[in-house]
């Protein structure tokens, strides 16, 4: 079982630094024993709600400007920043999008245009439509002046190489199966301890099935993932010279076998369920989670009445790196065993709670199995040390909820390694999930204990359909809210407790990714209630490009840091991107009319004033 351990230290690949272990805030204060270095710990955090920052001199509180209005409504200011003949496309494109037949046989259509067209008119025909609307450009050349005009409206760009290999349902659907799979299961013909919710399934393999905004990677071999990398590199590089705080977004799919995410997340949920089991056994079910603290002798205990460990070995765990020390132990503790205790195989063994039988964590992995894991791990660290270098922010979009326990503590460990001076990486936030508001709370409060910039990315999620879909049809519990209203409301609770913290820490940025129009005012109204002016750059705001300009441009031409998602790539290869986009709009234009009438507006009023040839930024 030793072998097992291996794969979840992270510290196993030696260009990550091996992850501090986490302290409880008593833990903290303890004085350093003879022969250790005498490093002082970081100040204890002050209390949320107590005056942190944004004072003046003798305590009295720095006088800001009040926050700039911003007008949506304004179909003037809305699309200054567009040509007549870019206001026709987006009319054209946007009214497309929003009829049933055409947007449902899109990839059909754009493949019989191209047989009778031509290679050659085929891409003029995509550039000046579908193509113009929603991708910048085909390399980090032509996307320039895109992003340097929108830079002279005070919008940025987070730069997302958008090439997808065109893959036939069954060849994804194979390339699935046998990259989620490991050997062990192949001998075996299954994994009898695995829990449903993550094991690959074959009605669920190809995973772009009902996903309409994101991009997905099937792994092929290794060399794929490094030529993934070098992609991914590029696309730092080209941000890094194209604008200053610019981002650029990665997926941890692109950069590895998925199998070793699976395994890892089922590791991180069953290790995370155990620990609320034996808080409910101890009486305290239901807590927040970040209040619930387990009476370390009372869990000694149960691990020895469990057979997990005997009372002296788990007496080791909690005293031996200072966990414990205050009596309690919570979540973030509770956590930081499986960095440093996975030599110890019988902690890797949990009770399963249906059967009370001990069951291993992970299954046994095999050399070169650990080595694809060891080669993602230094992947991830080659790109956020170049975006470093550069100056750029590196953005880890989330995936389906089967991989993102793993994807969010890996990107957790390189905010840990590169955010200790500022923000750099930026985890995504899914908060259709039941537990978005304990995700949020737990990373941030972990930031606060370790002293780094805890950066964030808020989305609802894209991948609803396919989730509601696949909890269903296997049979484990929905992790996803059940309701869009419910959605919301996690959106709004994590972007406020978000800015409650910004509000009293120089550590915290986040962007509101975002295309409804009532998150973005009520993200400007906290952030006014709260003294968050927006030149202190701790909030942006995010869209894709070619949807939302309504909301995009007015926010920066007011001053607020805003940026456009912005995909490149050569026009064939984005063809599955395009078809997407346009579906995703179908939904979109559905549900709100507003860009549209503000489109029109916009144009009715240049023809009138005969400035429908004149540069609309004048």
């Amino acid at each position: 079982m030793a072998s097992a351990a291996r794969p979840l230290a992270l510290r196993a690949a030696s260009s990550l630094r091996s992850p501090r272990c986490l302290r409880s805030t008593a833990a903290a204060a303890r004085q350093e024993q003879p022969g250790e270095a005498a490093r002082p710990p970081p100040p204890p955090p002050p209390e949320r709600g107590s005056a942190r920052g944004g004072t003046g001199p003798r305590g009295t509180r720095r006088v800001q400007p009040p926050p700039p209005a911003v007008q949506f409504g304004d179909p003037r200011e809305a699309f200054r920043s567009k040509s007549s003949a870019e206001l026709v496309r987006a009319l054209v494109v946007l009214r497309l999008c929003a009829l049933e037949p055409l947007v449902a046989r899109s990839r059909q259509l754009m493949n019989f245009s191209r047989k009778l067209l031509g290679q050659h008119l085929f891409e003029k025909l995509m550039k000046m439509t579908f193509y113009g609307q929603f991708v910048a450009g085909e390399d980090q050349e032509a996307i320039k002046p895109l992003i340097q005009r929108n830079r002279a409206f005070g919008v940025g760009s987070v730069l997302d190489y958008s090439v997808e290999e065109d893959l036939t349902p069954e060849e994804a659907e194979r390339k699935e199966m046998d990259s989620c799979t490991s050997a062990s299961e192949k001998e075996t013909g299954g994994a009898t301890q695995r829990e449903k919710q993550y094991l690959v399934h074959r009605g669920f393999g190809d995973r772009r099935d009902r996903v309409i905004s994101a991009r997905t990677y099937f792994y092929a071999d290794e060399t794929k993932c490094d030529q993934h990398m070098e992609t991914f590199l590029r696309c730092i590089e080209a941000s890094g010279g194209s604008s200053e705080d610019s981002f650029s977004a990665i997926k941890l799919t692109a950069l590895g076998r998925p199998q070793f995410l699976l395994q890892f997340s089922e590791v991180l949920m069953k290790w995370r369920k155990f620990f609320h089991q034996m808080a409910a056994e101890q009486g305290k079910a239901g807590l927040a989670v970040m209040e619930t603290r387990l009476e370390v002798k009372k869990l000694q205990e149960t691990l020895a009445n469990l057979g997990i460990a005997t009372k002296a070995e788990s007496q080791h765990w909690f005293t031996g790196e200072d966990l414990g020390v205050s009596g309690t132990v919570d979540l973030l503790d509770w956590n930081s065993l499986i960095d440093s205790r996975t030599k110890l195989s019988k902690l890797l063994l949990i009770p399963n709670t249906k059967t009370g039988q001990l069951e291993p964590l992970l299954s046994h992995f095999t050399e070169e199995e650990d080595l694809q894991m060891k080669r993602m791990l230094q992947r991830m660290d080659v790109l956020a040390t170049r975006a470093l270098e550069l100056g750029v922010r590196l953005m880890v979009d989330a995936e389906q909820t089967y991989f993102q326990p793993a994807i969010s503590r890996l990107t957790l460990e390189m905010q840990r390694k590169f955010n200790m001076e500022k923000a750099v990486v930026f985890n995504t936030f899914q908060c259709y999930l039941k537990e978005a508001y304990d995700n949020v709370t737990i990373d941030v409060e972990l930031s606060r204990r370790e002293g780094w910039h805890f950066g964030a990315k808020l989305v609802r999620g894209a991948y609803m359909e396919q989730e509601h879909a696949r909890a269903a049809q296997i049979g484990y519990e929905d992790p996803l809210n059940p309701t869009y209203e419910e959605t919301n409301e996690m959106y709004q609770r994590c972007l406020d407790y978000v800015l409650e913290e910004i509000k009293y820490s120089q550590k915290v940025k986040v962007m509101v990714a975002s295309h409804n129009e009532d998150t973005v005012k009520f993200t400007i109204r906290r952030m006014a209630e709260l003294g968050i002016h927006p030149s202190e750059k701790k909030v942006y705001f995010g869209q894709l490009l070619g949807m939302c300009d309504q909301i995009t441009f007015p926010l920066g031409q007011a001053g607020y840091p805003v940026y456009k998602y912005v995909p490149y790539g050569p026009v064939n290869e984005v063809l599955p991107y395009l078809s997407r986009r346009a579906l995703e709009n179908r939904g979109f234009m559905k549900r709100a009319k507003r860009e549209r009438e503000l489109l029109w507006s916009e144009f009715k009023r240049r023809l009138i004033t005969g400035s429908l040839f004149c540069n609309p930024s004048h």
